[in-house]
């Protein structure tokens, strides 16, 4: 189980980024439009697509990102199943094609892509142009670039789609995950330096503010920065070239973005040492939503000093539900601070049983059994407060808001990470939902910490943060 941080952690970031758009697969999300850009046909071997994105689950068999497409043809941005990049220009025939050897691992951060195209560029080479956070990428495993004046996007591919594939001939793919600052300029090849910089503290690469770009005015550009969650396909480039929605709502607007980046569940979890990996849990809706069966699900942040707050909702059969938060060495086969992890050196977890309201403390020996709180049940919230900064070190949770008091974690080792965990105890198929700030169901409660962030159903306790990662800048 590595450690595993947000990437885009920089408190002050100047310009910040509200909203992303939650794509999930198995619901088949999607924004379509139809533009005809034969009434310009400059446009179509001439444009630029920039966007943030934020991997899902894994296995994306060719995520769509963004793609043109008509009968038998089509242009695709998009994610492979083997974490590579490929563009793909397909008329009858592979116009152009970029594949890169750089696989995208990291389920935690956020990428920025621009792809610019002009296939009258006098260098072959510089027709398709890839750029991945603000650097050109080079190396490619697939390195096909279209001839002079070729129309990269055809005359019949005017259905354009942001999270997926209707390809006729490679095949359905959906795009999991999350998406902002989704921009398309038309007839003009741009480098990354109009969509983002790099900060001049830390190097990090961070978006710009495109309020005033100038070629936002071009006939075909668009701009969705997903902030009317009543229109998630809204284009505030001036153009009105809105996106429709399909299997899209208001819930589906986060405000985990690539300027405030929240922990979700993570997909690629594995045992420190071994084999075992979270390959029995089934990950949807922007890794929030979580389907056990026997394992021990984590979050992607590692928690080593500060105060933080979530939540957990319960979605179904809670009679083996285990939630707390365990270290790196923990054996995600093993039941969450229940029974021993003895099987992996130096384990250490804590959780709190919902089967008989049961609160367990659970180290190297299994040591700490205690009876703790009420009985959880489906649909119930659970709300966690760990204190990582107390000399005496504990964490409270609340079932529905009530506290059911404060748990002793003091004989775990401090200065190691602990993860946000969910787990069971030999039922196969507890469901839960994480809330981390950005919840991916309806949340009325509406709280949010002392800096502002989060909507949590209930007040976060003073002095507690959401996990993100201006809260870590600061306080982590």
């Amino acid at each position: 189980m590595p450690l595993i941080l947000g990437t885009n952690s920089i408190k002050d970031t100047g310009f910040n980024v509200a909203n992303s758009c939650r794509f999930d697969s198995s619901s088949s999300s999607y924004l379509s439009r139809t533009i005809n850009l034969t009434q310009n046909s400059t446009s179509q071997h001439k444009f630029t697509i920039s966007c943030w994105f934020k991997l899902g689950k894994t296995g994306q068999s060719n995520g769509e990102i963004f793609g043109a497409h008509g009968s038998n043809d089509y242009f695709a941005v998009r994610v492979q199943s083997s974490n590579k990049i490929d563009i793909i220009s397909y008329d009858n025939a592979i116009k152009g094609r970029l594949t890169t050897t750089q696989l995208l691992r990291d389920h935690s951060a956020w990428y920025h892509i621009v792809v610019a195209c002009d296939s009258n560029n006098a260098s072959g080479t510089n027709r398709m142009r890839l750029y991945l956070n603000g650097s050109e990428v080079t190396d490619f495993s697939t390195d096909i670039n279209p001839s002079t004046g070729a129309d990269i996007i055809a005359e019949n591919m005017d259905e354009f789609n942001i999270g997926r594939n209707i390809d006729q001939v490679g095949g359905a793919g959906l795009f999991d995950g999350y998406i902002t600052e989704f921009v398309y300029i038309d007839n003009d090849q741009l480098e990354p330096s109009y969509f983002g910089e790099f900060d001049e503290d830390t190097g990090i690469w961070k978006p710009k503010d495109l309020s005033e770009l100038s070629q936002l005015s071009n006939t075909f550009s668009f701009y969705l920065d997903f902030e009317d969650s009543s229109n998630l396909g809204n284009d505030v480039s001036g153009n009105n070239l809105d996106f429709t929605s399909n299997n899209l709502t208001s819930i589906d607007q986060s405000t985990d973005t690539c300027t405030n980046n929240f922990a979700t569940g993570n997909p690629i979890a594995s045992q420190a040492g071994s084999a075992q990996s979270n390959s029995l849990l089934t990950f949807s809706e922007g890794n929030l939503l979580m389907a056990d069966n026997s394992e021990t699900g984590i979050a992607n942040f590692g928690l080593s000093s500060g105060k933080w707050f979530w939540e957990v909702k319960v979605i179904a059969d809670q009679d083996g539900l285990i939630i707390g938060a365990c270290n790196e060495h923990f054996n995600i086969n093993a039941e969450l601070g229940y029974n021993s992890p003895a099987s992996a050196t130096g384990a250490k977890a804590f959780g709190y049983y919902g089967g008989n309201g049961t609160a367990t403390v659970s180290v190297d020996d299994g040591s700490g059994f205690g009876s703790y709180g009420s009985a959880i049940a489906v649909n119930n919230i659970v709300s966690v407060a760990l204190d990582l900064d107390s000399a005496d070190q504990s964490c409270t949770f609340y079932l529905n808001g009530s506290s059911q008091g404060a748990l002793d974690i003091t004989n775990l080792s401090s200065g190691e990470s602990y993860f946000p965990a969910v787990g069971n105890w030999s039922v196969s198929d507890v469901s839960t939902s994480w809330n981390f700030g950005s919840p991916q169901y309806s949340e009325s409660g509406g709280n949010s910490d002392g800096n502002g962030y989060g909507n949590f159903s209930m007040a976060v306790p003073s002095g507690y943060y959401a996990l993100n990662t201006k809260n870590l800048a600061e306080y982590g």
